[in-house]
């Protein structure tokens, strides 16, 4: 009851827009929303189904499942807004959700970007996230987000690397005394993980299979390293010869062979934020190693395949998914020291 009475006076907010999730924290309180960033809208007029209600959990159900007078969107692709209606709406819809109506003034919302997106995908982010009820707005990398957040010492005169596979990007990057001194922001991650699932089981079994199938099968058997045993699993679709349903299965090493070229290119952003680094900073890494965080780290393996690759040693941090919230949040509590490194928007709502 008196965080929700501080709210009232203060009711600053951290948002994690990701391309697959959004979580939103509160000060306070912590996290306190976590769903898929995906919207259920009417085709013929576009507006969002049971006025809002069909935004996160519920419109995912709905994924591949839906008549033709109902489009399911995601607003966000490869960490950028594509559909700016949408995204208000959805985010507007969480914000609310987040900390219900009645309480006090409008928010200062703090906002983890993808270090790969451009000026104007930036102010993409500023205008939706204003226009979904933020007084104020302030972005932030999600790298540095992600380093805070697993609890890296990034203000300190040492190296600390961090690496966030998410649903759309991956942020790679060093940091030292506060900033980052090498970073690489690709737009590969879990989606694109899942895509090159869709288009192996199309090509080598002639097997249409939809995405959210392709991300299950991921979770459940793929892998970035061998496994001690490896295992298989029964995977439904349609021929794409006849045009029927049938089945296939489907090996873990398969799904390794899949996810190859992914991979590579997460592997190649993290070789080339370390030649970035001097030699002073690249000797801190051989005992500091690499932290990995966002979904995309909990494929089994990949702390391996990168370590057997770079000869760093490489961890997941607890609770991966949650790093860039954790460390929004953090920032958000210490405005005042964090502020001069934060972009922020001076008009109010």
């Amino acid at each position: 009851m008196l965080n929700r009475l501080l709210g009232y006076f203060s009711p600053d907010m951290a948002v994690d827009l990701g391309t697959a999730n959004t979580l939103v924290s509160v000060v306070g309180e912590g996290i306190v929303l976590d769903e898929p960033s995906v919207v259920a809208v009417e085709r013929a007029g576009g507006r969002v189904l049971s006025g809002g209600c069909a935004v996160g959990h519920l419109a995912r159900q709905m994924l591949g499942r839906t008549p033709e007078s109902i489009h399911v969107v995601r607003p966000l692709q490869s960490g950028v807004i594509t559909d700016f209606q949408q995204a208000e709406a959805m985010l507007r819809y969480f914000l609310r959700k987040a900390r219900p109506t009645g309480m006090g003034r409008k928010p200062r919302v703090l906002v983890a970007v993808p270090g790969c997106i451009t000026p104007v995908e930036k102010r993409a982010v500023f205008n939706s996230t204003h226009r979904a009820g933020a007084r104020q707005v302030f972005l932030m990398s999600q790298a540095k987000a992600a380093a805070i957040g697993v609890g890296l010492p990034v203000t300190e005169p040492v190296a600390s690397m961090v690496c966030d596979v998410g649903g759309g990007t991956t942020e790679v990057a060093v940091f030292s005394l506060g900033d980052a001194v090498a970073a690489r922001s690709i737009r590969t991650g879990g989606d694109a993980m899942d895509r090159a699932v869709v288009d192996y089981l199309h090509r080598h079994y002639s097997l249409r299979i939809g995405v959210p199938a392709a991300e299950q099968l991921r979770i459940d058997i793929g892998s970035a390293y061998p496994l001690e045993q490896e295992t298989s699993r029964e995977i439904r679709g349609l021929d794409t010869a006849s045009g029927l349903p049938r089945a296939a299965t489907i090996t873990s090493e398969e799904v390794r062979q899949a996810l190859a070229d992914p991979l590579e290119a997460i592997l190649d952003a993290v070789k080339a934020t370390l030649d970035g680094c001097s030699p002073e900073l690249a000797a801190d890494l051989v005992d500091q190693g690499l932290v990995l965080c966002g979904g995309g780290s909990l494929l089994r393996g990949l702390d391996r395949y990168l370590a057997e690759q770079t000869g760093l040693p490489v961890r997941v941090a607890d609770e991966p998914r949650a790093a860039v919230a954790r460390g929004t949040l953090i920032c958000l509590e210490h405005l005042d020291r964090w502020r001069a490194a934060l972009e922020s928007s001076d008009d109010d709502v």
